[in-house]
């Protein structure tokens, strides 16, 4: 768990006293809303009607009348990437991403430009062929012909698929006679060769390691920037669920320049092996609290374990999706037994990716189990995405004390693939049920998964209430949520999920002074306009990180 609070940023960037008054939505069960709000220190020390809390205030205190606007918790990104995130959008990569190109055209054109700007090596990230309609999966043979002797890989968007010529292959030592990658695996044709195209995050560091090795030198810089980017929509809490110990130095050279987030680390798992710290290590601004493992893989790729079949469609099977298909996992159960035993009993939470049902199914039994070898009452195991997931399934989390995380963003970006393309309304149409999770009992947070979408606490909020899809449609075979809901999903529950809600997550006496001002009181918007809400200032420990201009 979290060591001794450790104050942040620097105590001469931190106001004495900071005064807040106007609406204070504290998501506090008690005093969901106040008047005021004192912070001193760094932390918390008032809340409450403006009376009382001008009281506590002293005469040299800063005043921040609100207005309009409205204060609230920083919010909580339980589900990030940002180690890999600030490399992937940084200079080393080239971002081909739907969000940034959205024709299949100048996807094609970007690639062909990056080659013959990097002759040495040219890496891409954010292939997503369902969003970018008329892409084919790119073979081996026909990046060998963009490409020639300069190595492509290129990173599919859903994080799940690379794909790579012969030249890439070569520079990192992979053949056909190349094992597959524990947890991961290289596509070969009829005749043993390599495809072109691997599975899973083993394959990428496998073809990715110069590179990453590269960047990692310029971490503390890149991981600035992209924690300055959270800020300016209000983040101030992210998780890093692929993290390894190799990135410990950059994060230790960042501390003397300045974090602008908290960050909760969870250490991909590794057959075999063990926690790389001990389970008390680190403090309130930095520390590792998870181990996180993928059960299975991505629906845009085709590798989800499910009971049903994909649909046989023209865009199915232009990802490589073979008609009947029922997906895959990357772990057998016996393989997820063993992976669980190497953490769980030493005190580390769990977490794990599962999107179809069978694989939630295989998790769900593998931690039932786990539960009896070594019981533990607040274990807060925790299942990522879980897009598939059904009632009955939320109902046997609940019972078991299990949490889970949405990326609420499916439903935004490819609300209409899901039905029309994939899965049919019954299995899309109620992808990601947010509201048969609360029913169930479970406490929940929304994320956006690094790199997969931008992060938009305030669009996760819209639609997790509306079910909205970008163009305009709805997911409306299941109910959405609250407001009040799908605030505590960004704030108060998702800083349970990391272990962080004693310090973050609710505007209470004692914890930390991370804030958001919004443009307006979330509350007087309909929630089709959150996302038009402007994030205008976020705090952290009672320190500005971000203001808008």
């Amino acid at each position: 768990m979290l060591t001794t609070p450790t104050e942040m940023p620097a105590a001469a960037s931190i106001p004495a006293e900071t005064l807040f008054i106007g609406t204070v939505i504290t998501v506090a069960p008690e005093n969901p809303r106040a008047e005021a709000l004192l912070a001193r220190g760094g932390r918390i020390v008032a809340v409450g009607d403006e009376s009382s809390v001008r009281a506590a205030a002293s005469a040299d205190a800063q005043v921040v009348e609100l207005g309009s606007r409205a204060l609230l918790p920083g919010f909580v990104e339980a589900h990030g990437h940002p180690t890999d995130t600030a490399i992937a959008l940084s200079r080393y990569m080239i971002d081909i991403r739907p969000v940034t190109i959205a024709a299949a055209a100048d996807v094609m054109t970007a690639i062909r430009d990056g080659v013959a700007a990097r002759p040495d090596g040219a890496y891409f990230t954010g292939w997503d062929s369902l969003l970018q309609s008329g892409l084919e999966e790119p073979g081996i043979e026909l990046l060998d012909e963009i490409g020639g002797g300069t190595p492509i890989v290129i990173l599919h968007n859903s994080g799940h698929v690379v794909y790579f010529n012969t030249a890439a292959a070569h520079a990192a030592g992979i053949d056909k006679n190349s094992p597959n990658p524990v947890g991961s695996h290289w596509v070969r044709d009829d005749a043993g060769e390599l495809t072109g195209k691997g599975f899973e995050v083993g394959a990428f560091f496998a073809l990715l390691g110069g590179v990453l090795q590269d960047a990692q030198r310029e971490l503390p810089a890149l991981l600035t920037t992209y924690l300055t980017g959270l800020n300016a929509v209000g983040i101030t809490t992210v998780s890093d669920m692929s993290w390894t110990h190799a990135k410990a130095p950059a994060l230790e050279a960042l501390r003397q320049t300045g974090v602008t987030a908290r960050l909760r680390l969870y250490e991909m798992s590794v057959p075999g092996a063990s926690a790389s710290v001990p389970l008390v290590n680190g403090d309130d601004l930095i520390s590792q609290v998870g181990v996180k493992t993928w059960a299975d893989g991505s629906p845009w790729v085709g590798n989800i374990l499910l009971s049903f079949p994909y649909l046989d469609t023209p865009a199915a099977r232009a990802v490589g999706i073979e008609p009947g298909s029922k997906g895959s996992a990357n772990y057998t159960r016996e393989q997820l037994d063993g992976i669980v035993d190497q953490y769980f009993p030493h005190g580390w939470q769990l977490a794990c990716h599962a999107h179809g049902d069978l694989a939630i199914d295989m998790v769900l039994d593998c931690w039932e189990a786990l539960l009896e070898r070594s019981p533990r009452a607040d274990h807060r195991l925790r299942l990522e995405h879980v897009g598939t997931m059904n009632p009955a399934q939320f109902e046997r989390a609940a019972r078991l004390g299990v949490t889970v995380s949405f990326l609420i963003d499916h439903v935004y970006y490819w609300g209409e693939v899901l039905v029309n393309d994939l899965f049919g309304p019954e299995h899309g149409g109620s992808w990601t049920d947010a509201r048969a999770a609360l029913d169930a009992g479970l406490r929940i947070s929304l994320h956006n998964d690094g790199s997969v979408t931008p992060a938009e606490p305030l669009r996760n909020m819209m639609v997790a209430i509306t079910r909205a899809t970008r163009s305009g449609g709805h997911l409306d075979e299941v109910p959405g949520i609250t407001l009040e809901e799908a605030i505590r999903a960004q704030t108060i529950d998702a800083a349970w999920q990391v272990q962080a809600e004693q310090l973050v997550g609710s505007l209470e006496v004692g914890k930390y002074a991370d804030l958001v001002v919004l443009s307006a009181d979330p509350f007087t918007v309909t929630p089709d306009q959150l996302p038009a809400l402007t994030v205008e200032s976020t705090y952290l420990a009672g320190a500005p990180v971000y203001q808008r201009n």
